[in-house]
């Protein structure tokens, strides 16, 4: 296997936490989205999608999603579950990750590909070029004001977010909080539940 990666960014930093949770390690080749080596010929042969992180299997299959990604490695790296340990767990962690990644993920994409001079014609990542839609940073700023607000009140009585163990849900959370630090919407102090759930989630993490 091969890992196509960068490492600042949030998608890859998810996939990154998930390994060293694990203890796995795969080659990693880093693409550096800064000068946009994801959009030169020579990674769009290996990956059209042009995103990061990118895993290729020994058997030449792409993976491009970090969910797949995971789910494919928690498969030959169980050690650690970090996707539940039963059906129901598994469709928990799975719904949740969805959940972060269409609601606050997005919410943080919204605002920085909209305003930021670095995403001018790339507000998607992607092979398609889109203009920049300026009236959807307030847009992005709600969801993201909304989306702390209920995880205040979802972990209420919780120690994780998807069940009782640590998973992947509770990763996304880790890199959501960072990554909302770019757009300057991180939870209020008021959100003392918040705050010690992500206290917890670090510290499991080493961070």
């Amino acid at each position: 296997m091969k890992l196509y990666t960068y490492d600042p960014a949030p998608n890859p930093q998810r996939l990154a936490l998930f390994l060293k949770y694990k203890g796995v390690e795969i080659e990693t080749q880093q693409i550096d989205l800064m000068t946009q080596e994801q959009l030169g010929e020579a990674y769009t042969s290996i990956v059209p999608e042009r995103t990061v992180p990118a895993l290729v299997l020994d058997d030449g299959t792409l993976l491009t999603e970090v969910i797949g990604q995971c789910i494919y490695l928690e498969s030959l790296y169980p050690e650690k579950p970090l996707l539940g340990t039963n059906a129901q767990e598994r469709a928990q962690v799975i719904s949740w990750d969805h959940k972060l990644f269409m609601s606050m993920f997005l919410g943080v994409a919204e605002v920085l590909r909209n305003t930021s001079k670095g995403f001018v014609d790339r507000a998607i990542p992607g092979p398609l070029n889109l203009p920049q839609i300026p009236e959807l940073e307030a847009r992005g700023r709600s969801r993201l004001e909304f989306g702390w607000q209920d995880m205040n009140r979802q972990l209420e009585g919780k120690t994780w977010l998807a069940g009782d163990s640590f998973s992947l849900a509770d990763i996304d959370m880790a890199v959501i909080h960072g990554f909302s630090g770019w757009v300057k919407a991180q939870p209020g102090e008021e959100l003392e539940t918040v705050h010690a759930y992500l206290a917890r989630v670090n510290a499991e993490l080493g961070l």
